[in-house]
């Protein structure tokens, strides 16, 4: 039987099949194990997120660019895989570059995607639609960037940008793609072939046989040893051989705050209700995963104690880390999971636990603080104080060791870290190396899709303030969320007044007696006022039980609170006032 034109496509019949810039991009992120990506809708960037969704990946759309970007960051702390942020040009890449920067700061593997306007446009500055040399604002707070010009080249693109992002030290990485390129045509069969597959991405990173005899050496020679884990131990992932080389040498641990959960807080080595003690009297700290930043007050000055007393040990993927702040006597380089098993292995049938007098000393003053602590945590008053509320939240965590925290503010964050145990890792994800207001929509909303864990986000009401409005993203994806906003209506605390007087409030005060549970009502979630901590307890458990979008406003005391938390000695005082 003839055929007829309804038989033929008579425009494609005898032509090659094509594809454009669009599936490419697709297909080079969907070859590569990307199930997720974050983002905010516009142009030129609006299809390419329709197209991505409707090839099976996930599109989660913020409300702001920057939230986007935090999520994405925080997917690749969680996964080991570069998370993926996409923005549109210009106003969107410089909201998301805030994130970019944090990741990198952080070593989370992280990708922001952006639109850019036509090159030969930008160059010549004629005033293209949102116009920027984005590539060239990028490369100094990412790990590297990468502008792709050709259809062809979107593979190769791709595959350098996720390369960048996960070997050795992780970071942020920038690929800038001009809207030009996603209608880009080429023959389907040649951009298939285009297409990179990326093999070993993060290889290990094996260290020397000589450093680690030294660092066993050193090690070996401590009467007062101490193992502190960082990030980087959690990111690796090594945790059995984490807990083997802890349980193993019988040395105390001190976690930075998102290594919490490593090995339990209630484990008998765990000396964070120590942290005081064991900064300043240990004469031997292997650093694993963490850095001598100011976090660490920079292994320096009265927080450890005697000047040069003490022997540093350090674990880290980048050689350059090493002596940073100061001397390092057995640096050991490569990835964490390869020199931890390696130390292990080194422990062997010669190795003898710490003096007992230090260990005891380490636990007697762990009790001490615990005990000091304890009537504090169970105050049930109204208004709340951040110790009775926090105390609350310590009980709702222990009985749901698997639920992951996000957290982040001044006093919020600074009494939660001693305050609430962890029991898992990667359970606790906070504000990192550069202690940033903002991250913790962005984090609850990744941490509750990359885990499909309940997710209970504290924050203090000045940080919740950076980012409140993707409590409509929350409820928009349904995702198990409990927000806290700790409400002392102002930044530190809510009694601050004008010093002039007049109409003005304070620089640090909020609107008082504000009602943030209102926020979430308005999108269909759930609104809680909670006024003690038992209130707060029960809203909570309640929250975390149904797995419905839920904001409690907790009715903090405005009086609680100090001036920048734990870190006041870092907001300068006029020179002025000091002689006053």
């Amino acid at each position: 039987m003839p055929e007829t034109a309804q038989d033929i496509d008579i425009t494609t019949a005898g032509q090659p099949e094509l594809t454009d810039g669009f599936h490419l991009v697709i297909d080079a992120l969907k070859l590569n194990g990307v199930t997720t990506i974050y983002n905010v809708p516009g142009i030129p960037i609006t299809d390419l997120g329709r197209m991505a969704q409707a090839a099976g990946i996930r599109v989660v759309s913020f409300r702001h660019e920057q939230s986007a970007g935090y999520a994405a960051s925080i997917a690749g702390f969680l996964t080991k895989k570069p998370g993926i942020c996409l923005t549109v040009s210009a106003p969107g890449f410089l909201n998301g570059l805030t994130a970019l920067a944090n990741a990198t700061t952080n070593c989370f593997p992280m990708i922001l995607i952006s639109g850019s306007s036509e090159r030969e446009i930008v160059d010549l500055q004629q005033g293209d639609y949102e116009e920027m040399d984005q590539l060239a604002i990028a490369k100094p707070l990412c790990k590297a960037a990468f502008r792709v010009l050709h259809a062809a080249d979107i593979g190769v693109g791709v595959a350098r940008a996720i390369r960048a992002a996960v070997s050795g030290r992780p970071g942020g990485v920038y690929l800038d793609l001009p809207a030009k390129l996603f209608a880009q045509v080429v023959d389907a069969k040649v951009g298939a072939r285009s297409l990179v597959k990326v093999i070993d991405p993060a290889p290990a990173q094996l260290p020397a046989s000589a450093a680690v005899k030294r660092a066993l050496d050193v090690l070996k020679s401590a009467k007062r040893p101490l193992i502190i884990l960082g990030k980087g131990a959690a990111y690796a992932q090594a945790d059995d051989a984490i807990r083997a080389l802890i349980e193993k040498s019988g040395i105390p641990f001190l976690p930075m705050s998102m290594a919490k959960g490593l090995l339990p807080d209630t484990h008998p080595q765990c000396a964070g209700a120590a942290r005081s003690l064991v900064l300043k009297d240990a004469d031997v700290v292997m650093l694993v995963g963490a850095r001598l930043n100011w976090l660490l007050s920079h292994g320096k000055g009265k927080t450890w104690g005697e000047p040069r007393s003490k022997k540093f040990v350090q674990i880290d993927i980048e050689p350059r880390e090493m002596d940073s702040n100061v001397e390092i006597a057995a640096p050991l380089v490569g990835d964490i999971g390869s020199c931890v098993s390696a130390l292990v292995d080194g422990l062997g049938g010669g190795w003898s636990p710490p003096p007992a007098e230090w260990i005891q000393t380490v636990n007697a003053k762990r009790e001490e603080n615990i005990a000091k602590m304890a009537p504090r945590l169970m105050k049930n008053s109204a208004p709340m104080d951040f110790h009775g509320a926090l105390g609350a939240l310590r009980a709702v965590i222990k009985e749901r060791p698997d639920a992951i925290l996000v957290n982040e503010g001044a006093n919020t964050l600074d009494l939660a870290r001693g305050v609430i145990d962890m029991y898992q890792p990667r359970k606790r994800l906070d504000v990192g190396t550069w202690g940033v207001m903002g991250i913790g929509m962005g984090f609850a909303i990744a941490a509750a899709i990359e885990t499909g864990k309940p997710v209970l986000a504290v924050e203090g009401d000045s940080a919740f303030g950076f980012s409140g409005m993707e409590v409509e993203t929350i409820c928009r994806y349904r995702l198990p969320v409990c927000v806290v906003v700790f409400n002392n209506d102002g930044i530190y605390r809510g009694v601050d007044v004008n010093p002039v007087g007049g109409s003005d409030p304070a620089t640090t005060v909020f609107v008082k007696g504000s009602r943030y549970d209102k926020l979430i009502e308005a999108f269909g979630g759930v609104g809680v006022n909670a006024t003690t901590p038992d209130e707060l307890k029960g809203a909570v458990n309640a929250a975390m039980d149904s797995g419905k979008p839920t904001l409690i406003n907790a009715v903090i005391d405005p009086a609680s609170g100090s001036e920048s938390g734990r870190i006041g000695n870092l907001n300068p005082q006029s020179a002025l006032k000091k002689k006053a």
